[in-house]
């Protein structure tokens, strides 16, 4: 059943990159796709791409780190089989310390925002009847591989994205018990505008499709924590396990990721 048993969608940071591949992957013919972003000409964009593909698409300008809009969004949606917390945005150290603005801002759109758009989906789908899947609902947070290494020239970056895969990991234990699955979704690096500023080596980078259907795929296998690709995700495993001094020295012998502009 699987995929096609998704007929409501909700997904997050849908305008570009990662967002719009899971988007268009999700489109098709009887499936209705709810989408937010924040430019509001990228997101019409994909609403019509998505459109050509079947779907019925509702999209929003809406920030994520409003909570009380995307309570209201999120509770107007009708029924959602899967909700996609995708929204994100990156940042490093630069030559210097992180800015504190910027830190603060990293957490309320990776932290934050995945809260503002996970809980009320999670109370909405609790009211919902099982579907042909025997579930509820599901709900994916995108996280990263990121969130296994803290790496000191991304540390709100790391910080945050470990904060929401460990999140869901945990919470998907007493949400089974009512019929609803979470998963943490753990990818590597992704050729997308984010990434494309980065001045280091990225090992095994993916197309956003590419990306989408490894989520989408894990998600449908019943997958808590879908990471890929496996050889950086071991590699990650691995740097997060040494002792922080090694690990800071090692890494700190790489370029810095820019802080955001």
């Amino acid at each position: 059943m699987g995929r096609d048993s998704w007929n409501g969608v909700l997904i997050t940071g849908a305008s570009s990159g990662l967002g719009r591949a899971l988007a268009e992957a999700c489109a098709g013919p009887g499936v209705t796709l709810h989408l937010s972003g924040r430019d509001a000409g990228r997101l019409e964009a994909v609403s019509e791409a998505c459109r050509a593909r079947g779907a019925t698409v509702h999209p929003a300008v809406l920030d994520v780190t409003d909570a009380a809009a995307m309570a209201g969004w999120i509770a107007g949606a009708g029924r959602l089989d899967l909700v996609i917390a995708n929204a994100g945005v990156s940042g490093g150290t630069g030559d210097a310390v992180e800015p504190p603005a910027q830190a603060t801002r990293i957490f309320a759109t990776n932290l934050g925002g995945v809260l503002n758009t996970a809980l009320p989906a999670l109370e909405k789908m609790a009211g919902q009847a099982p579907g042909a899947e025997g579930l509820r609902g599901r709900v994916a947070v995108v996280a990263s591989l990121a969130a296994f290494v803290a790496a000191p020239g991304a540390p709100a970056y790391c910080a945050s994205k470990s904060a929401v895969q460990r999140w869901a990991e945990a919470t998907d234990a007493s949400q089974r018990a009512r019929g609803i699955r979470l998963h943490a979704i753990c990818p590597g690096y992704i050729r997308t505008p984010m990434t494309a500023r980065n001045p280091f080596p990225m090992p095994w980078l993916m197309t956003p499709e590419q990306a989408a259907e490894r989520t989408l795929a894990g998600i449908a296998a019943g997958k808590v924590r879908v990471a890929y690709p496996r050889r950086l995700y071991a590699l990650s495993r691995i740097a997060g396990a040494l002792p922080p001094a090694w690990r800071n020295r090692l890494m700190s012998q790489l370029p810095a990721k820019p802080v955001e502009s």
